[in-house]
């Protein structure tokens, strides 16, 4: 499970340190793709598999699973986290999220995402003034 947000820097190679608590459940590797909202989506492979599963099922007529499809899976990229549990993010990702020197990863139970900081803040700001309205809770029977 992973929990919890760490602000972390991106090194002049283009690498992050995965959060020490995340590190035992990623050694085995990590597939990252671009996310929503100019995030990006790190999963470990037992959580990657089968979601590569569900949006290899859609239709291939759909417009829409084939937009996905090229989306998650031409910008995805599997990594072994180094013996300082490191990753490398391919440029074309640190681009897409522009990501800079202040990272935030931020675990969401089955994954992780990685967003450039300001990014982040604002984006939290906003979900914090858009929960107070509840309707979410409600709708979860929370």
């Amino acid at each position: 499970m992973f929990l919890g947000t760490f602000e972390h820097t991106l090194d002049d190679k283009g690498r992050i340190t995965l959060p020490a608590k995340f590190r035992a459940e990623l050694a085995q590797g990590v597939v990252i793709t671009r996310g929503l909202d100019r995030c990006l989506f790190l999963f470990p492979q037992d959580e990657w598999a089968p979601l590569a599963e569900r949006i290899s099922a859609l239709p291939l007529t759909s417009p829409d699973a084939r937009i996905l499809r090229r989306l998650i899976f031409s910008e995805a990229s599997d990594v072994i986290p180094d013996r300082q549990g490191r990753i490398l993010i391919p440029a074309y990702l640190r681009d897409y999220a522009h990501l800079n020197s202040q990272v935030i990863i931020t675990g969401l139970n089955t994954y992780i995402e990685v967003w450039n900081a300001e990014v982040w803040y604002k984006v939290k700001a906003q979900a914090e003034k858009d929960i107070e309205k509840a309707q979410q809770w409600e709708e979860l029977g929370i």
